[in-house]
């Protein structure tokens, strides 16, 4: 190899020379963000899915409990047996009320997200349905 003749050629071949380990310098300043980025989006995934169970536990609950000549115990028994089937580990800690006004019943799911981060608590999630009782009325009245 040829020394270099100008002040630049020094500069250029001294530079290349110096920049060793930058991406490894890169990657470690880096690397958390992402790492927390990814758990983030997991941790958020956990908690709509978890969500979107005791909606649906609700949901079927409510239909159970507005039926004809059914009541809001009903209800509530449809909802734990959703979430017995489907909750898994995703929602636990669950628990789940039902009310009636007479013309009106409502059942409510309560339980937590599953965490990802060992030592913290999930996020506490509270869905409910409502809707009218079914009941005969008299055409025109």
């Amino acid at each position: 190899m040829r020394p270099p003749t100008r002040l630049t050629d020094w500069w250029q071949g001294r530079r290349w020379h110096d920049d060793r380990g930058d991406t490894s310098i890169q990657m470690a300043i880096v690397f958390p963000f992402v790492l927390l980025a990814t758990v983030a989006v997991i941790q958020a995934s956990m908690w709509y899915y978890a969500r979107q169970i005791a909606l649906t536990a609700a949901r079927e609950g409510l239909t159970a409990a507005r039926a004809y000549q059914s009541s809001p115990a009903d209800g509530a028994a449809q909802a734990r047996s959703v979430l017995g089937r489907t909750a898994g580990d995703s929602l636990s800690g669950y628990s789940v009320a039902a009310s009636s006004t007479g013309q009106r019943v409502r059942v409510q799911v309560s339980g937590t997200a599953l965490s990802m981060i060992p030592g913290v608590p999930g996020l506490t999630i509270t869905q409910s349905a409502s809707g009218p009782v079914e009941r005969w009325t008299v055409p025109g009245g």
